[in-house]
């Protein structure tokens, strides 16, 4: 009889056992069911998440990929001439810049008053041919007033946006799966939002790196050109204008005497009150004298 109890035990904590042990495993489940629709619904924190561990992986390479990458340079160069004929020396300079593989940006040319032309010419050339133009334009022109070359170093600025990129577009593919196995609208909003602010950031981003990949391609080179050139004015070269000139004279004598004239007829014709007055005084005071000089010898 006892044995039978202890069997009758046995069995029961045996079904007690495996009880709790299914209990557990369908919490379990339910809790990873649970984690995996919040991951659904929760974009924005993956995006979190995401950047933080992209970010750190970032900085740890970043020192790297700068070290073992070719520099990027941004090169820039201003030259101040001064040349024998302005046209001929535009024209070799447009020469080269086309055999160069350039183009030019911006072109402009002036006349001073004493007939002097000067130029201003903006260029970029391929940074590999940076030096060999500078050198042939020097050549090419009488003599060099100023000479500036400066560069600046992005190779760190063009990796750690490289970096950025990179991150950004591993969140918008993470987020893409999102809105595929979104089910709720609420959900697919969220993700929608997230999704449009990742993918504007690549877009500025993307400028960014095309903007310097573009000024470390092709460096500036800024030339102001004078002529050296003396003018000689020509014999009889249609400047002297005699009766041109000579019209123009009359013209201004006869507007004097005009001018004379009728400031004559205004002083007379505004002042005729005064001088009648005055007019009169002096006739009474000749008469008066002359009568005083008449009564002695009568």
């Amino acid at each position: 009889m006892s044995k039978r109890c202890f069997k009758g035990l046995l069995a029961a904590f045996f079904l007690i056992f495996l009880g709790a042990c299914s209990s557990s495993d369908s919490e379990e489940s339910k809790s990873t069911n649970e984690m995996a629709q919040m991951d659904k619904a929760t974009g924005s924190n993956e995006i979190a998440v995401l950047d933080e561990e992209d970010q750190s992986t970032v900085e740890e390479k970043k020192d790297d990929q700068v070290n073992t990458s070719d520099r990027m340079i941004i090169h820039r160069a201003n030259l101040e001439v001064r040349v024998k004929s302005l046209d001929k020396a535009q024209q070799n300079i447009e020469k080269k810049v086309k055999e160069y593989g350039g183009y030019i940006v911006e072109s402009n040319e002036y006349r001073d008053e004493n007939e002097l032309m000067s130029g201003h010419v903006i260029v970029r050339i391929p940074e590999k041919q940076f030096q060999a133009f500078l050198n042939d334009t020097e050549d090419e022109v009488a003599e060099v007033l100023g000479r500036n070359v400066s560069g600046q170093d992005v190779t760190e600025e063009y990796v750690d946006l490289e970096s950025r990129l990179k991150s950004k577009r591993a969140v918008e593919e993470r987020l893409l799966g999102f809105m595929k196995e979104a089910q709720k609208t609420e959900d697919l909003l969220k993700i929608s939002s997230d999704l449009a602010k990742v993918q504007e950031e690549i877009e500025v981003l993307v400028g960014k790196v095309k903007y310097l990949e573009n000024q470390t391609a092709f460096s500036t080179v800024e030339i102001s050109m004078q002529e050296s050139k003396v003018v000689v004015p020509g014999v009889g070269d249609g400047d002297l204008d005699t009766w041109e000139k000579t019209k123009k004279q009359l013209a201004v004598s006869l507007n004097f005497l005009l001018a004379a004239a009728s400031g004559l007829v205004v002083f007379f014709v505004g002042n005729l009150p005064v001088i009648l007055l005055l007019v009169l005084i002096g006739v009474g005071i000749f008469y008066l004298v002359k009568r005083k000089r008449r009564k002695p010898k009568e």
